[in-house]
């Protein structure tokens, strides 16, 4: 009778392993993918449109555009304009490229945006103007270790913001876990809820 539950145990393992292997693959396979090219229209810090899709950037959150932080000194800047400004220049360029699949609640794409090798979300957090909110924690160490903009003052994160605010447009525990998924497939998996 042992040795039955084992096999059926083993069986079981092996069968579920199987079946999370298939998954993974699944999502490595880039046919559901979703392709979007410039022009794009920078919404806010972490929001673009291209036509009358909207595109969330997966993995980050920036301050919202009325937003207002501190520097070192004490005075204040336009953190919410400024993330919106940085996200401008890099989807400038020519030969930027999004690409996602899943939406969010608000039925936004959600998209990892590139410029050839330069990733615009890791860049968004590394220059100090996104958090991370489920992937690119070595860029936020980084940008925090050498108190770039956000960093070198004082902010609220941008979810405290809004809900300080009554938003609860906020990247939710899915986006958070699927960020952390992507980070150690090398891509987002995710939905998020921010607005």
């Amino acid at each position: 009778m042992a040795r039955l539950s084992r096999l059926i145990r083993d069986g079981g393992i092996a069968a579920a392993f199987l079946f999370l292997m298939m998954l993974i693959a699944a999502r490595l396979n880039g046919s559901d993918d979703t392709r979007m090219s410039g022009p794009f229209h920078v919404v806010d810090g972490d929001t673009l449109a291209v036509g009358e899709e909207r595109l969330r950037l997966q993995g980050i959150d920036a301050p919202e555009l009325d937003q207002i932080c501190e520097d070192a000194d004490g005075g204040q800047w336009a953190c919410g304009r400024e993330a919106k400004k940085l996200l401008g220049e890099f989807v400038r360029e020519d030969g930027v490229e999004c690409v996602g699949r899943g939406r969010d609640r608000y039925r936004r794409l959600l998209v990892r945006c590139r410029s050839g090798e330069f990733d615009i979300n890791a860049q968004m957090v590394r220059q100090g103007l996104a958090v991370a909110s489920g992937g690119y924690a070595r860029e936020q160490v980084a940008a925090r270790s050498d108190r770039l903009r956000l960093w070198g003052g004082t902010f609220d994160e941008p979810r405290a913001w809004r809900q300080a605010r009554g938003s609860m447009e906020a990247p939710g525990i899915i986006e958070m876990i699927g960020g952390w998924i992507s980070n150690a497939l090398g891509r987002e998996v995710s939905e998020g809820e921010h607005g």
